[in-house]
C-alpha cells in the first residue's frame, strides 16, 4: 500500500446527502434532550420569548437553541459566548443536541449578545424556575433547610482602568500628582510604578474609584487575598439534595447582613412558582459572616424563618437597650446553633453550598467573567445555575451530571477489566524470564 499525501483539494459544489457526515449525537446530550422535550420546554420557551420580539420578518433563533447553548456553557465549561459557539459549530454532538443540520450554520457569538440584551432578566428568572420545576418533579426539593453563602467572581475589568469619582483622572495621573507633591518628577511610567510600590497608606476606596471599563464592578478583597474588580455571587442551596434555590449576584462591596434577606425572597420566589403546593423555606442556615441581631429578629418574627447562625464573638457583651424580641429571637438562635440540629445543618452547609461554588466557578468556568455590566454577568450566572440544576437531575436519574462524568463513568467500570488483562499479559511474558527453581506468585518471585 503506498502513502498518501495530503493536496488541496477543489470543492465541490454539490454534495448529495448520503455523503455528509453522521454524528451519533453524546449520550448524555441525547438523554437530556428526552429529558427537555417530555417538559414541553422548547414550546414554553417561545411562548416565553414571543413577547420580545416582532410578529413579522426573519426567523430568529429558535429559544429552545438559545437557552440550549447557555446550558452548554456551563456542562463543557465555556465561559465565553465565542467559545460556545464556536463548539457548537465544531463538534456533531452539540449540534445533534441543538438539532442543527450540517447545511445550516449555528448561530454566531453576535446572535447571542443580541439575544441577551433583548431578553429581560424576567425571561431567564422564568427559565431558571422552569429548570427547578423539573427538579421539583423528580422529587429533589424539600426547602426544609436552605443553605446561604457567597463568593466572589473577577469582573472583566483591570485595576489599571480606574478612574476618580470627582474629577474623572485615571489612575496613573493620580499618582504622578502624587510624586509632584513630595517634590519627585514623573519621569516615565516605570518610576510613577515604584513610587506607588513603594509608598505608604495605600488604599482604594469604592467611594473614590470607579473602573472606566465596567462601572459596575467594585473594589474587592478576594478569597485568596488579592485585590480585584469583582461581583458578589450568593446561594440559596436547598439542603436535602443539593439543589440551587436562587443564584443572585450582587455589587463586590456588599455586605452578607445586607443581600441575605433579597437572596432568600428570590428563592422563595422561585418556589412559589412551582404551584400550590411548593414547598417553602422553613429554615435559614449560614456562616457567622451572616450574624446580625436586627437580621436574626428580622428573619424570625417577620418572615417566619427559623435561623441557624453561629456568632462571631460570643464572648463580646451585648446591650439591647429595651429590644426585647431582637434579644430573645437573639439567645433563640445561640441556643439551636450550639445544638446537635445546628451542627449538622452548619455541616450540610459547608458541604452543598461550597459543592455548587465549586461546580460553577471550577467545572463552569465562571471564576472569572467575560462580560462586563451588573444585568449581563446576573443573566449568565443564572443559566449556568439552571444547568447546574440540570445536572443535578441528570445524575438522580443516569448517574452522571455532566458529559465528562459520564466519560470518566465508562473509565472507571474497564479500568478493572484493562488492569487485569495488562497484569495477564505482563506475568506470561515475566514467565520468561523467571530464574530456574522460583515461582511467580501474587507478592513476586519465591
Amino acid at each position: 500500500m503506498a502513502i498518501g499525501r495530503r493536496k488541496p483539494k477543489q470543492q465541490t459544489m454539490w454534495v448529495n446527502q448520503h455523503q455528509l457526515p453522521k454524528g451519533q449525537g453524546h449520550p448524555f446530550y441525547s438523554r437530556l434532550n428526552d429529558l427537555l422535550a417530555k417538559d414541553g420546554f422548547d414550546s414554553w420557551a417561545e411562548e416565553l420569548c414571543a413577547p420580545c420580539f416582532a410578529s413579522k420578518g426573519r426567523p430568529s433563533i429558535p429559544p429552545g437553541v438559545y437557552f440550549r447553548m447557555l446550558f452548554i456553557g456551563y456542562l463543557e465549561g465555556f465561559a465565553s459566548d465565542r467559545a460556545i459557539a464556536w463548539n457548537c459549530q465544531d463538534r456533531l454532538s452539540l449540534r445533534a443536541f441543538l438539532g442543527i443540520p450540517l447545511h445550516e450554520s449555528t448561530p454566531d457569538h453576535s446572535s447571542l449578545s443580541v439575544w441577551r440584551q433583548r431578553l429581560p432578566m424576567e425571561v431567564y428568572r422564568a427559565a431558571f424556575q422552569r429548570i427547578l420545576a423539573i427538579v421539583h418533579q423528580q422529587g429533589l426539593i424539600s426547602a426544609y433547610a436552605a443553605g446561604v453563602d457567597s463568593t466572589t467572581i473577577e469582573a472583566n475589568a483591570s485595576l489599571k482602568r480606574l478612574a476618580r469619582k470627582d474629577s474623572g483622572a485615571s489612575y496613573l495621573d493620580y499618582v504622578k500628582e502624587l510624586m509632584r507633591e513630595v517634590g519627585e518628577e514623573p519621569v516615565d511610567t516605570a518610576a510613577v510604578v515604584r513610587f506607588d510600590r513603594k509608598r505608604k497608606g495605600k488604599k482604594l476606596s469604592n467611594r473614590h474609584w470607579q473602573s472606566t471599563t465596567d462601572p459596575d464592578s467594585r473594589i474587592t478583597k478576594m478569597k485568596d487575598g488579592t485585590t480585584h474588580l469583582a461581583y458578589k455571587s450568593e446561594h440559596a442551596v436547598d439542603l436535602s439534595s443539593g439543589a440551587l434555590l436562587a443564584a443572585e449576584i450582587h455589587a463586590g462591596d456588599c455586605g452578607d447582613t445586607s443581600s441575605m434577606e433579597e437572596t432568600l425572597d428570590a428563592a422563595n420566589e422561585n418556589l412559589a412558582s412551582l404551584g400550590d403546593e411548593a414547598p417553602e423555606i422553613l429554615c435559614a442556615v449560614a456562616d457567622k459572616g451572616y450574624h446580625k441581631a436586627e437580621l436574626i429578629k428580622r428573619l424570625n418574627r417577620d418572615q417566619g424563618i427559623t435561623t441557624y447562625i453561629p456568632e462571631r464573638d460570643p464572648s463580646q457583651r451585648r446591650r439591647w437597650h429595651g429590644d426585647k424580641d431582637a434579644c430573645r429571637e437573639f439567645h433563640a438562635n445561640r441556643r439551636r446553633a450550639r445544638g446537635n440540629e445546628g451542627k449538622r445543618l452548619s455541616r450540610l452547609r459547608s458541604w452543598l453550598v461550597e459543592r455548587s461554588f465549586a461546580f460553577l466557578k471550577c467545572s463552569g468556568n465562571l471564576g472569572r467573567m467575560t462580560l462586563r455590566g451588573m444585568d449581563n454577568v446576573a443573566k449568565r450566572y443564572l443559566m449556568h445555575a439552571a444547568g447546574y440544576n440540570l445536572g443535578l437531575v441528570m445524575r438522580h436519574l443516569y448517574r452522571h451530571g455532566t458529559p465528562r462524568e459520564m466519560a470518566g463513568l465508562v473509565v472507571r467500570l474497564f479500568w478493572p477489566v484493562g488492569s487485569l488483562v495488562l497484569l495477564l499479559v505482563t506475568g506470561f511474558r515475566a514467565t520468561d524470564k523467571i530464574p530456574p527453581g522460583h515461582v511467580l506468585t501474587g507478592a513476586g518471585l519465591s
